[in-house]
């Protein structure tokens, strides 16, 4: 399951699901939460059931339901009958993960928290190894957590994250990995500066992220080819690879006149594995 790009959808506009589609995402997030009205909750829940009914792609079909405390879990996991996973707003810990896993039974879909949007799920991002057999990965959000602690923004001027959110990103990142699962960056809103964005997704990549959430169609080109493995970084890493098999008792090798050892490999192996040759 390719987790590259994950483009969001209104639940409430389904003229926009179909074209999605064809965007390039490896999967699109069906919203029934944050982009639709409580006026228009049912209406959504209708798109989105119907649209997963009848819909067969090799693109993900995702759904993000509304908090587990909003009295609207049921209707929403009825209307996301079908879908590949779950997308759960405003997760604290894993324990919210166990008891989504439980309310789906014997549904088949995996599941993946947003698990910044409020203070105390930034103490649970530690949480998430083990909670449940259908994590997928971990994401997080720069929105809601302003919102709920008074804050004016998560943002300095020139759009790089102030000193706390930058500390919930990273938090998010190794709570991700120390899960063993995906971690997934969160969006850039700024879906026309599209060099802005290579900015980012070159910054996500490097630091360990494995994929990342959009909210544009034009944004997904420039998420898939970030975190897609180029051609010359999978034969460096099939190179240092092939260097340890060939001397299983070296605990550190020369490659191209510079030393490599354990680490080396397991991003080598871990680079394979994300372009899918592992």
């Amino acid at each position: 399951m390719k987790l590259r790009s994950l483009l969001f959808v209104p639940g409430d506009r389904p003229d926009r699901m179909e074209k999605a589609l064809a965007s390039g995402a490896d999967a699109l997030i069906l919203d029934l939460e944050d982009s639709v009205t409580p006026a228009n909750k049912g209406a959504a829940r209708k798109a989105v059931a119907a649209f997963l009914a009848g819909t067969r792609s090799d693109v993900g079909l995702w759904v993000r339901i509304n908090p587990l405390d909003s009295g609207m879990t049921q209707d929403d996991l009825a209307a996301a009958h079908g879908a590949d996973g779950i997308v759960l707003p405003k997760a604290e810990s894993g324990a919210d993960v166990a008891s989504l896993d439980a309310m789906l039974g014997g549904i088949a879909a995996r599941i993946l928290p947003i698990a910044t949007e409020t203070p105390a799920a930034v103490f649970g991002l530690g949480s998430y190894a083990g909670c449940s057999p259908r994590l997928a990965g971990i994401t997080w959000g720069a929105e809601d957590l302003p919102a709920a602690i008074g804050a004016v923004s998560s943002r300095e001027t020139d759009g790089s994250y102030t000193p706390p959110y930058e500390m919930i990103r990273a938090l998010t990142l190794f709570g991700a990995h120390a899960a063993g699962v995906r971690a997934i960056e969160t969006v850039y809103p700024d879906f026309r500066n599209l060099d802005g964005l290579k900015a980012y997704c070159a910054r996500a990549m490097r630091d360990g992220f494995t994929g990342m959430m959009a909210i544009h169609p034009a944004q997904i080109e420039i998420i898939n080819a970030a975190f897609t493995p180029s051609e010359e970084a999978v034969v460096h890493a099939r190179r240092v690879v092939a260097a340890f098999a060939a001397n299983p008792e070296a605990g550190a090798l020369q490659l191209d006149g510079k030393m490599i050892d354990a680490p080396h490999l397991k991003q080598a192996e871990a680079l394979l594995k994300r372009a899918g040759l592992a």
